[in-house]
């Protein structure tokens, strides 16, 4: 096999993608914000490579080539010296350190679970509330009967490899219908997975996934090029239904005792409105 036609590795591919972020987080970050001198010809947006490897205190040539994607090593001390340069938060920072072959001690190993255990569904059918109970990669381990009536997709209905809260978000058209808002929150999942897979790289599972998404949406697709990486956070979210209209709803999340990154996500009206609203779709 000759050079041209040799496959590219994990590790090589990795390196493109660590460069990749880091001109991505160097041209997102505002040079007046960080105390920059103001510079009345910039040609490129952000900061330059220059301030960048100053501010981690690195060496410029060492840092550009870090960010073309050559072959060299980055110590963990120097890769939180560029997180801490390019204002990175803390799935950021796991993102970095992940591309570059290195693990934040924090960081909990995800274990693999694809079945729900028989006392977390009876959990699940014992809350009065919709709520779900969903993997790292967004996949639906267990729901109750009240999350199928606010999204108005019976989930037994559809395959068990399609039970996954964003493939269905970009897929099915009433699970898509259901979330309003879609133009601020469709972005924000698209990060929070890309945050996760930070975690995963080189996981088949995960890997084949995020094909099948890029295969299946343009517009996933144009999302994920946009390299925002985004993190779980307690939100209120809107939600739309044809019988009652709009509810907005409070989304609790809680992780597993097992702590292998499986959480339950429990939906509260935020509103007397939403309430009454949630009580008409969930009554008996």
């Amino acid at each position: 096999m000759s050079l041209a036609s040799a496959p590219v590795s994990t590790e090589q591919n990795n390196r493109k993608l660590l460069g990749t972020f880091l001109r991505t987080r160097r041209e997102n970050l505002d040079p007046n914000r960080l105390g920059l001198p103001r510079m009345r010809h910039r040609r490129t947006p952000g900061l330059r490579r220059e301030e960048v490897a100053q501010l981690a205190d690195v060496g410029v040539t060492w840092y550009t080539w870090l960010e073309q994607g050559r072959d060299i090593k980055a110590s963990p001390k120097t890769l939180t010296a560029i997180a801490a340069a390019l204002q990175c938060n803390d799935v950021e920072t796991q993102h970095l350190f992940s591309l570059a072959g290195h693990t934040l001690p924090s960081v909990r190993v995800v274990a693999a679970c694809c079945k729900i255990a028989a006392h977390n569904q009876q959990m699940l059918d014992a809350i009065q509330l919709p709520a779900i109970i969903e993997t790292p990669r967004f996949d639906i381990l267990g729901y109750n009967a009240a999350w199928c009536a606010l999204m108005g997709v019976d989930l037994a209905e559809i395959a068990p490899e399609d039970r996954n809260c964003i493939w269905l978000a970009f897929n099915h058209p009433a699970w898509r219908q259901a979330i309003n808002d879609w133009d601020e929150v469709m972005p924000q999942m698209v990060a929070m997975f890309r945050g996760q897979m930070g975690e995963h790289l080189g996981d088949p599972h995960w890997e084949s996934f995020l094909a099948r998404l890029l295969h299946s949406s343009d517009e996933f697709a144009h999302t994920w090029q946009r390299y925002e990486l985004g993190q779980v956070e307690n939100r209120v979210k809107r939600f739309y239904h044809a019988q009652v209209g709009e509810l907005t709803l409070r989304q609790n999340n809680w992780w597993s005792a097992s702590r292998n990154g499986d959480r339950l996500l429990v939906y509260v009206p935020d509103d007397e409105i939403s309430a009454s609203a949630l009580q008409q779709l969930i009554k008996p």
